[in-house]
């Protein structure tokens, strides 16, 4: 399906031939395969705004949906967009390039975002809550202008993952990242394809392919995050047990209510026993 050079997408251009590459580009094109038809985000002639920040998963995310619309079988038009948040020292002219240069339709937009996070937030405090505000409320306008349906977003397993155990462990309830949702003024869906892939094959693959990755220098400079220690916690679980995030991702697609606390999910108190004869009443 792969080896064919002639019969890919630039995105895949100069892709390692070996053996442990082909199969790590087929398991993250397959996943995110199944998480667009387990979770039914594909409208026929729909348009997609792929989120593209200059990070791995970004980078992934973009080469994935490329090589499945590529194959015929993601039947929307995609249009990539990075959103320049005037960091300081922000490579303005990577992205740019590299889409140009892989025939890749895209939207820069400028909008300085950096100095009202700066502004807002006082230095000990974590600026990702308002950043992610400001930027996710610039995409959506930026998917009505050019006609998308979908804001189309590069989280993935270990992101969704770290955000369940972040809700238990700080906010009191099970929630995590849903892989499909609707924004609150209801008129865009908001899409995560790499819901079932893995962040480390996101990381292998990105440095296989040698793209331009764009460190985050807002928060990622910051020591301390919430997600740093949720991430620590699970890294000490995967490596005291091998396969761990799998089954705990596992879990979160096969919840069940009844055996839960929550009795707007399950009506704990509309249940009834089956009361025989035995019981010195009918059964009902």
């Amino acid at each position: 399906m792969f080896d064919n050079a002639d019969d890919i997408h630039p995105l895949f251009f100069g892709a390692p031939s070996t053996t442990e590459f082909k199969k790590l580009r087929k398991r993250i094109v397959r996943d995110t395969r199944e998480a667009i038809e387990h979770y039914g985000m594909v409208e026929r002639g729909a348009r997609w705004l792929v989120c593209l920040s200059g990070g791995k998963d970004s980078f992934t995310l973009l080469a994935a949906l490329y090589e499945l619309k590529w194959r015929g079988l993601l039947p929307v038009d995609l249009l990539a967009c990075n959103l320049d948040q005037g960091q300081p020292g922000f490579p303005a002219t990577v992205l740019p390039e590299f889409l140009q240069r892989m025939g890749v339709p895209h939207r820069i937009e400028y909008q300085d975002t950096y100095s009202v996070v700066i502004d807002k937030i006082p230095e000990n405090r974590t600026y990702c809550a308002l950043c992610s505000r400001l930027r996710r409320g610039h995409l959506y306008r930026i998917a009505r202008e050019e006609g998308c349906s979908a804001v189309v977003l590069g989280h993935h397993r270990d992101d969704i993952l770290e955000t369940f155990f972040m809700n238990l462990f700080h906010g009191g309830r099970l929630a995590t990242m849903p892989p499909k949702l609707v924004n609150e003024e209801g008129d865009l869906f908001v899409y995560r394809p790499l819901a079932h892939v893995a962040e480390a094959d996101c990381a292998r693959f990105a440095r296989a392919m040698g793209y331009p990755i764009i460190p985050c220098d807002l928060c990622g400079s910051q020591d301390g995050l919430q997600r740093q220690q949720v991430k620590q916690i699970l890294d000490g679980w995967e490596k005291n047990s091998p396969g761990r995030r799998q089954v705990m991702f596992r879990a979160l697609m096969n919840a069940r209510p009844s055996h839960l606390l929550d009795p707007k999910l399950f009506d704990f108190a509309g249940l009834t026993r089956d009361i025989g004869p035995e019981d010195g009443g009918e059964r009902r």
